[in-house]
């Protein structure tokens, strides 16, 4: 019997999703665990804003991802990643917040079978959740200097946190406008996507930084960062597209995904979606008829050749650097969407 090369395929993906995740939880945990710890010993009297947070920083926040790529960027320009975990935790912190702002933003009351703050708590326990997760954050971020690091390293950090929230805020305000719009070109949201993952940048920034990175190296690993967290965000855009309940939030409450914005520049396309996604009242069956027909005029293809081609890109980027990189590529690799197993689940969820 000659071997399948599907099945083979689906277990090579397997055993390099385990890989990654064994990396994830070696150089993730540590940061994440004083993250929780840290967070969850202030006193607050509310039972309300304390169960949210218990329930943000216990059950939903899984941030290794961030210590991580802190920590593989650290020793590719030849640092001591245990350097980034003073760093790692107050980011942690950082990012959360951005996530619970973002989700009240978007109007997001789950995510992936799990209800984020703003869905289970509302939006004024969230807002407040939010705001403490960022000052305990730039509080811990101060307090590095008395773990190690400079108070020169520090300050550079905070400008760079800095730059990131202006752009990050100018990217979610431009992507604002595109809510409830058919005509946004693939172009237009790839260029906001592009400032959205200042984020990722400013951790590999970061990660240069910290490792005492030249400064080629250090522009190396911006813009590695950039192209990394343009792949997650289009990687997104594909998960919403196999997810129903996600669909169908992107298509009522925020900007389209990639793939339908592609499949609308087709005229005989956009003939057929066009009339479902401006319904007031757009039902299930319209969404499994907006998601098959995308499908068919190649958007998961479409979306899925742009990740690819970043990737390239990133690997190109960080093969330039004089350290092992063997695991920055893994982790770039373990972001690749493994379509055809995905339009399965598609095709089994509508």
């Amino acid at each position: 019997m000659k071997p399948d090369p599907k099945k083979r395929k689906a277990e090579v993906h397997k055993e390099m999703m385990e890989q990654v995740k064994k990396i994830l939880t070696e150089r993730g945990s540590k940061a994440l665990q004083e993250a929780r710890k840290q967070i969850l010993q202030e006193e607050i009297e509310c039972k309300q804003a304390r169960k949210a947070l218990t329930y943000f920083m216990s059950e939903y926040w899984q941030d290794v991802f961030g210590p991580t790529l802190l920590s593989l960027g650290c020793e590719a320009v030849g640092g001591d990643s245990s350097l980034t975990t003073p760093i790692a935790v107050p980011l942690i912190l950082i990012s959360g917040a951005i996530d619970i702002h973002d989700d009240i933003i978007d109007q997001s009351k789950s995510k992936w079978l799990r209800p984020t703050v703003f869905g289970k708590f509302g939006k004024d326990i969230a807002l407040l959740v939010g705001d403490a997760l960022f000052f305990k954050g730039f509080k811990l971020l101060y307090e590095a200097v008395e773990k190690g690091i400079s108070a020169e390293k520090v300050a550079a950090i905070v400008d760079i946190i800095e730059k990131t929230f202006f752009e990050l805020g100018d990217a979610e305000a431009l992507e604002l406008s595109f809510r409830g719009r058919i005509d946004i070109t693939p172009e237009k949201y790839l260029y906001v996507m592009r400032k959205k993952a200042a984020d990722v940048e400013a951790c590999t920034h970061i990660s240069a930084l910290l490792g005492g990175g030249s400064k080629e190296e250090v522009e190396t690993l911006k813009e590695y960062g950039r192209l990394l967290g343009m792949m997650i965000i289009l990687r997104d855009d594909l998960l919403d597209m196999i997810d129903f309940d996600e669909a169908m939030h992107r298509i009522r409450k925020e900007s389209l995904p990639l793939p339908i914005l592609y499949a609308l520049q087709k005229p005989e396309i956009k003939s057929i979606l066009s009339p479902l996604l401006q319904k007031k009242g757009i039902k299930k069956r319209d969404v499994k008829t907006i998601l098959s027909t995308t499908d068919e005029a190649g958007g998961l293809d479409f979306c899925t050749k742009i990740i690819q081609e970043l990737a390239e890109n990133a690997y190109d980027r960080i093969e330039k650097l004089r350290y092992s990189v063997k695991y920055l590529k893994l982790l770039t690799k373990s972001v690749l969407p493994p379509l055809n197993e995905w339009r399965n689940l598609a095709t089994a969820n509508v």
